[in-house]
């Protein structure tokens, strides 16, 4: 059986993408992950695969001294990837992007080992761009991302099975929800948001008159709360009972919880992540599905309890998204990924 190396990491939505396919992936190959000891690790820990781990630099945006030692890291970071690689016996690499992935694509190519990527945003990202021509093919969740590419391929975005057929009575349950109101999940990315917390919590009483609330806020951002129809959690594991309890969403614009709110029709207030240490690629992929009548848009500029109040009860009256997300036919790119992932194994 052939062994497959998937890298990718620095935040979820490097490393989550790469667990929607282990288990189809397991079944043909004998499979292995190189990341750093970050959140990918403790994503990944469940799939039993083996993992290396590497210790990589993630260049920051505008000055920072931190920069400037960036050649001498990377440097090491590629021979690290190059004897995780080896230790291994790759004969190939599915790369999700992320900084933790550049030095491993390298690592490869300088090996000739045959590498794939794929791309989750609009526009490509720093280390996609970087590593593009140096793979078969970059496969990519929109289809105007695989036209600004010479080897783009069009796949769509993989998602884990398993969303789409929790149980929505069983996760009412779970949550301690009645079901008598409309359930809005709230979620700020792997970490959190500050700001989505704060603006959230400022308005929850209010938005409890409408809602009952379920509020993914990140580690150590819990608070103590007696409110009724509130139900907190810093991190969840099972989102596939997270998405089946929730009629509307309030999230960050990160393409992986953006496609899945959006396959799963779920009619979603997207705030993007938008400051100076950002390429922008939440406000492009919020835009793009806003400009479809598929999701609504409040900038963190205009981020405010009585803002995001109004925008959540907008949200909720809006049958025009409603009908617009019963129309769509976001693709789920499992199938698509898995074959050209057999193609550069053959």
């Amino acid at each position: 059986m052939k062994r497959l190396v998937l890298t990718g990491g620095g935040s979820a939505g490097h490393a989550v993408p790469n667990a929607a396919l282990i288990p189809a992936l397991a079944k043909k190959y004998e499979l292995a992950y190189i990341g750093t000891d970050g959140i990918e690790k403790r994503i990944i820990a469940p799939y039993k695969i083996p993992y290396c781990t590497i210790r990589c630099t993630k260049f920051v945006r505008g000055f920072s001294l931190q920069n400037f030692a960036i050649p001498f890291r990377f440097w090491k970071s590629i021979q690290e990837a190059e004897r995780g690689l080896k230790a291994l016996r790759a004969d190939g690499v599915f790369s999700k992007g992320g900084y933790v992935a550049l030095p491993v694509v390298l690592a490869a190519r300088r090996m000739g080992i045959p590498v794939l990527s794929h791309e989750s945003d609009l526009s490509p990202g720093l280390a996609n761009r970087i590593i593009a021509k140096k793979c078969r093919a970059v496969l990519t969740n929109f289809p105007e991302t695989a036209q600004k590419i010479k080897n783009g391929q069009y796949t769509g975005a993989p998602m884990r099975p398993e969303l789409f057929t929790a149980d929505r009575r069983a996760a009412l349950v779970k949550y301690g929800f009645s079901g008598e109101k409309p359930v809005l999940l709230a979620l700020g990315g792997g970490s959190g948001s500050k700001a989505l917390n704060e603006a959230l919590r400022g308005a929850l009483f209010p938005l409890l008159q409408t809602f009952e609330i379920l509020h993914l806020c990140g580690k150590g951002n819990a608070v103590q709360s007696t409110a009724r129809g509130y139900v907190q959690r810093e991190y969840e594991e099972d989102m596939p009972s997270a998405y089946a309890a929730a009629d509307f969403a309030l999230s960050r614009a990160g393409a992986g919880a953006a496609f899945e709110l959006i396959a799963l029709k779920k009619p979603t207030l997207f705030v993007p992540l938008e400051n100076r240490r950002t390429r922008g690629d939440q406000a492009e992929n919020a835009a793009y599905f806003a400009e479809r009548r598929l999701a609504g848009v409040l900038h963190e500029r205009d981020l405010t309890p009585a803002a995001l109040q109004k925008a959540l009860e907008s949200l909720a009256a809006d049958k025009e998204m409603a009908q617009a997300l019963a129309a769509s036919h976001i693709r789920r790119g499992n199938e698509s990924i898995l074959a050209a992932i057999d193609k550069i194994m053959e």
